[in-house]
Order: C-alpha cells, then structure tokens, then sequence
C-alpha cells in the first residue's frame, strides 16, 4: 500500500514569509532610509522598530541579520540585495545561526537574562561578520534589566549589533531609545494588501471574490500576517475557494447589509422595525455591543462620505457600504449623523456595563430612533409660527419685557433641550428696536457730561482696569465737570482714584478732581444694577410666548441665558474706538 502521508501543511503566514527586502510588503519608506545607509556605509549598531502587530517587526529583523552578515564568493560586504543567498542566510532564516542570537523579552525580563548577552558581547562571532542579537518585545523587558543593558548599548563592541522589536514603544524607557535608530512600521495600506493577497492566492492557484477579499483585508486592519491568517481560515471554510458569502459568515458579520437595514430604519424613526431587526440578529447569535459598533463604525463611513465623497472609493468596503453610503451621505444631515454617532458611543458604554447587554441594546436604538428626526430649532420656530400658535412679524408682537427702570429692553433667549440629545434653540428678540446708534468718531480730547460717559469713554480707550472700577467698585456720589465724588465699596483699591484722575487728564485734557466720599456707600454699582435687569429679563423670558412653545416642543429643557442689550447703550460701548492718529 503506498505511503498517503504527505508533507506537514505550512501555514500561509509562514509559506510566504519575506526574506528579503524585496517581497517585505509595504514598508518602501524604511527599505529606502535602510539601503541609503547601507550604501553610504553608515549602519547604526542598534536598531529599533516598532509597529502593530503583523506588520513584520520580526521578520524585518532576520533580514537585516542576514544584510549584516551577507557573505558570498566576493567576500564579506554588508548589502541590502539579497535575492541570492549568501553562506550565512539559510542557517539565519530556519533560526539555527550561533552569531544570530534572538530572545523573546516577554519571558525573559530579567537582568539575569540580559546579564548573558551582556557576557557574551566580550566574545567575537563564531563564523559570520556581525554577532546579532534581536530582542523581540523589548519593552516587557525590567527596569534592572534595561539599566544593565545602557552601558553595552551605547559602547558595544564593533562586531556587535542590536536590533528591538515592540508594540509599546512609549513604554520604552528614552536612555534605550536616543541609543537606537528607530523605524516605524505602518499599516500596509489596503491597496496594498488586496494586491498582495491576490498574488499568493494566484500562486496558490485558488478562486476568490473580490468582495470577499476586501472583508479580509479590512478585518486584517493592516496587518499582514492577521490577513494571512484569515485568508487561510477562508480557504478551509470555502472547502478550496473564498467566496464573498463563506467569509460573511467566518468573519460573524452575517450580512453586512442588515445593518445598513438596520441603521435606515433607525434614521427613519421606525423603531418597531429597527426593534424587529435587532432581536434576530440576537437571536442568530450576534452581540448586542458589537451591534451597535457595527452602527456606530457604519455613521462614521457615512459622515465620512459626507466630508469626503472620495471615501466611497476605499478598497476595503463593500458594495453594500459604497454605494448605500454614499447615498445616505447625500440625504441625511450632519446634525443627524453626529448626534446619531453621540447616541451610539454612550450606548455602546452603557451596554457594556449593563448586567442584560440586549435590553440596554434596545434603550440605545429607541433613543437615537426618537432622536434621529428631531427637527432642527430654525425649523420648529418656523413650523410653530405657520401654525399660528405663535405671533408671526405680521402679527401683533407680545410687548417687550421691561427692565426694572421701565426702559424696554431688546432680549435673546437661549435654551438647552437636556434629553434626549443637547439642542440650542435661539429665538429671535421679541423687540428689537429698529436702528442702533453709529459709532461717532471721538475727538482728540473728549468731553465727559456724565458718569456713563466716563464709563464708555473707558471703554473706548480699552482700559479694562479703569472700566472695571468704574462698574464694580465704585458709586457715583456726585457729578460736575472737573470734579467727581465716589464712593468706594469694600475691597477697592484705593490707589484708583490717583489713577482715575490721571486718565481723565490725559483723555480729556483738564484737571479733574477726584473725590472719595466718606458717608458710607448707598444703592448700588452699575455692575449690580445690570444683573438685577438680567434677573428681571430673566423671570420676564419664562412668559414669553415663543420661549413657553419652544419649552413645550422640547420636554426637558430649560432656559440657560437670557443677554440683555441696553437701549441706552452709548456709542463708544457699541463699536470699535477710531483709528487716532499720533500728533508728533
């Protein structure tokens, strides 16, 4: 009967590993950085790469092993052309090379562990030119142990060097990383990945769609060996072939298309349905979390979209998300995306910590499906005033509230909606008078009349310290040109009044006197008497109309602000002070 064994499957991770820089998939920058030293014959004697998992750290690692030691029938020359092995490459690629030392830091973290290298650097290589050692996950390694390792890593000895590998650079400490030359390895790009994968499953004279491989290389998030292994796992599961529908299931998307069912009936606001959908993809085994991940990923290609029109084109999306993407980028609103991608990230925590995930699953999409189609509050103003339930400008106007001194005041009301999503509703001034006073150009030397004047006078030179004085620390007493009489409230400087009185001789060109009064201080500042009016604007804003309907439209919210703009505002405080030109 004849031998049926056959030859141990290799995986296709291991079977097309790189060993040399020309199959190394995606890394062009540091292959280039890489061959310039190389040629100008500037090679560090440490090196450090770091990088995702898969992106081929170790594996770039033993090819410059085998750069540093190439030896062939010309002699020994350090070389990036490797295509031809050379006497050393062979014992260097199966890991069996004594001058090629590699040491997983992972679990060995100690400096006793270190301490070896460290006695075996005093001694040349056995057979190659260099004694290498690569050190994978350097950054698992001790604080006693990257301690020990500073004094050989900055003075090692000519024959030897140092190459690290990591995923956690940060956790590198800075003395180890200023004595290396550090490379990053990127994602390889999806392009990148999709070409790569099509040649070996050409060399593997295996089937494939191109839907199904883009799942792949997107499940693969970059990385060369996961989307090896993946591609791999398709193979088997196609029994020989990788068909779009074998990996839908293997990868446990199911069908990428319900969730986009999933996500247009939510933005729909039809919860039944959405409801519906969610318990059967429950039921088919998916969970509640990843579900609304999958959500929460799908509004984000869709804002994306929206943004960018040119990322419908990505090589790792499906047909389903190219097109339904794009066609949802172009109907829904930013408004609705965002709040939708804010609804779907608390979710996400709050399933993650509730004790039943497919209950809370459920609050989240009956929250973003009430959510979804919010009216914006220009549109509920509107609507408000087209059903007359509100006075339209055509209308009789509600009067205007009135400040405590009796003067109307024209008002802007803010509010904020507290649930189910923030919302800021400005409604337009219920009076608002018709024309505002014109900046007036000032004179070179002003004239004050007032203690108002003083204030906007203050205002137009920008001197916030006299301004803030004037307002919050002092009264005014009495008044007359070139004579003041204040009082002080408690905890004013009293330095302010020599400094109010030079000002005003500079601005006005006179003398003034400036008094302290000694009866104690009555009423109240200019500052206290503007938030009494806010106050009183306030109380006035909950009757108004237009704030009562937008408080009723959006249960749960509350008014946050109501700016009070002074009829008797005085020129200076409106508008910028003029340009004054310099006499000299």
């Amino acid at each position: 009967m004849a031998d049926t064994q056959t030859t141990p499957y290799l995986v296709l991770a291991r079977k097309y590993r790189p060993r040399d820089f020309s199959t190394l998939v995606g890394q062009d920058a540091m292959v280039q950085t890489l061959g310039n030293a190389f040629s100008q014959n500037r090679i560090h004697h440490a090196f450090i790469l770091t990088g995702v998992r898969g992106v081929g750290k170790t594996t770039t690692a033993r090819i410059l092993a085998r750069a540093f030691n190439y030896e062939d029938e010309t002699g020994r020359h350090p070389t990036l052309e490797l295509e031809t092995e050379g006497a050393h490459c062979r014992a260097i690629i199966e890991g069996r090379h004594v001058d090629v030392v590699e040491m997983d830091a992972a679990s060995n973290t100690g400096i006793g562990d270190i301490r070896e290298i460290i006695d075996s650097v005093k001694y040349g290589p056995v057979s190659a030119p260099y004694k290498v050692y690569v050190i994978d996950e350097v950054h698992m390694l001790s604080t006693a142990a990257f301690n020990g390792l500073l004094k050989t890593l900055e003075e090692p000895p000519p024959y030897v060097k140092f190459i690290f590998a990591t995923t956690e650079i940060r956790k590198v400490p800075v003395t180890i990383l200023s004595r290396c030359q550090r490379f990053d390895l990127r994602r390889i790009p999806a392009d990148v990945m999709s070409a790569y994968l099509e040649k070996i499953l050409g060399q593997e004279g295996i089937g494939f769609e191109p839907d199904a491989l883009a799942m792949i290389v997107r499940a693969g998030e970059g990385s060369a060996r996961d989307s090896l292994s993946l591609l791999d796992q398709a193979i088997a599961h196609g029994n020989g072939s990788v068909s779009t529908a074998t990996v839908k299931a293997m990868l446990g998307l199911g069908d990428r298309a319900r969730i986009i069912d999933l996500f247009e009936d939510l933005m729909g606001g039809r919860i039944a349905e959405a409801l519906s959908a969610l318990k059967e993809l429950y039921d088919l085994g998916a969970d509640p979390q990843t579900l609304l991940a999958d959500l929460a990923e799908f509004t984000h290609l869709v804002t994306r979209i929206k943004v960018v029109p040119a990322a419908a084109d990505d090589a790792s999306l499906t047909p389903d998300e190219r097109t339904r993407g794009a066609d949802l980028a172009q109907r829904l609103p930013m408004r609705a995306l965002t709040r939708a991608w804010q609804i779907l990230f608390k979710g996400n925590e709050e399933t993650g910590r509730a004790g039943n995930a497919l209950q809370a699953a459920e609050m989240t999409l009956i929250r973003l499906a009430y959510a979804a189609d919010l009216p914006s509050p220009d549109d509920v103003i509107s609507k408000l005033t087209q059903q007359g339930s509100l006075p339209s400008g055509g209308g009789s106007a509600p009067p205007a509230p009135r400040g405590p001194s009796g003067g109307a005041s024209a008002m802007r009301v803010e509010a904020v909606q507290t649930s189910p999503t923030p919302a800021s509703v400005a409604a337009p001034s219920p009076a608002v008078p018709a024309s505002r006073p014109q900046a007036v150009a000032q004179p070179a030397l002003a004239t004050v009349a007032s203690y108002k004047d003083l204030i906007a006078l203050a205002a137009a030179k920008r001197d916030v310290l006299v301004k803030l004085a004037l307002e919050s620390q002092m009264r005014p007493v009495s008044f007359e040109q070139g004579r003041i009489e204040v009082a002080l409230s408690d905890g004013a400087d009293p330095g302010i009044i020599s400094t109010l009185s030079a000002r005003l001789q500079a601005w006005t060109g006179q003398r003034w006197l400036v008094m302290v009064s000694t009866k104690a201080p009555e009423g109240l500042t200019i500052r206290q008497e503007k938030e009494q009016r806010k106050e009183a604007a306030t109380a006035a804003a909950h009757d108004d109309p237009l704030v009562k309907a937008i408080l009723e439209t959006f249960p749960g919210a509350k008014l946050v602000n109501v700016t009070v703009r002074d009829d008797e505002a005085t020129p200076a405080e409106l508008a910028p002070p003029p340009f004054e030109e310099d006499d000299e």
